[in-house]
């Protein structure tokens, strides 16, 4: 009787140091590639559902161009933040979206920029008097910009500036950047005294003011659509997709000046 229960104890002391030793699976994150414009709001709106939930995430920061390509290259996104459509389209058109995930979740605003400290001084009046208002501005400097042919921001700028009649009169004068951010930190170091990104950047920055915004007509709306990458097998992706989606999640994009596109309104 004492060796049958010598032998359970040693059965069972083997089994509980069998369990503490089995590795306890970890939570995986859901893995978001976003445009750079979005980062102060998204960290947020990330934290807040990791408060709530428990679960975690991980945030890639880029030019859209340039995340969108690394999708379609094979690289394991769960979810697609753009800043515009044509390179949710791009991702589409290569398969690379789960099908009923994409819609349309935020507006943006184009602006105007220069340091904070800077006293300059110019009205968006189409015509072409506005390409030398640019040249006077600028004097020896650049006006900062994302690249033109590439990065959303870019290339809103470049419609607004020819919709206004003064791009031929400064796109010799462009420091094109990576994405909108890199723009924005050239104005804010002030080493270009004018810079065009989105509203939402200046607020995000306490080193640059608004100039002037442009008007809406003179660009394609800047619309932010978001979608589930065809590849993601993360069973949290969804979920997080559905808090971006959700009135807790509103207050996070609208406090750093988006606008939220209302359910009825997003595809």
């Amino acid at each position: 009787m004492m060796q049958t229960r010598r032998t359970w104890l040693g059965a069972a002391l083997g089994l509980a140091i069998w369990a503490g030793a089995t590795p306890v699976r970890a939570e995986t994150p859901v893995v978001v590639f976003a445009a750079a414009s979005l980062k102060n709001a998204l960290d947020e709106a990330a934290a807040a559902w990791t408060r709530e939930t428990g679960k975690t995430t991980r945030i890639s920061y880029a030019a859209s161009s340039a995340l969108a390509k690394q999708i379609e290259a094979g690289a394991p996104a769960d979810l697609f933040l753009s800043a515009d459509l044509a390179w949710m389209d791009d991702v589409a058109g290569k398969d690379g979206l789960k099908p009923g995930t994409r819609s349309n979740l935020l507006r943006n605003a184009l602006v105007l920029i220069a340091p904070k400290d800077s006293p300059v001084a110019l009205e968006l009046d189409p015509g072409p008097g506005l390409a030398a208002s640019f040249a006077r501005v600028l004097g020896d400097g650049r006006l900062a910009m994302g690249n033109v042919a590439a990065v959303p921001a870019g290339k809103y700028g470049r419609a607004a500036l020819e919709s206004l009649g003064a791009w031929e009169g400064v796109k010799g004068r462009v420091a094109q950047a990576e994405n909108v951010r890199a723009a924005l930190l050239l104005v804010a170091r002030g080493e270009a005294p004018l810079g065009i990104v989105y509203a939402t950047d200046a607020v995000s920055d306490p080193s640059v003011r608004v100039v002037a915004t442009f008007p809406a007509a003179s660009h394609p709306p800047v619309i932010y659509p978001v979608a589930l990458t065809k590849e993601s097998t993360n069973p949290d992706a969804a979920a997080f997709l559905a808090h971006l989606r959700s009135p807790a999640a509103r207050v996070f994009f609208e406090r750093q000046g988006f606008s939220v596109i209302g359910a009825e309104n997003r595809t």
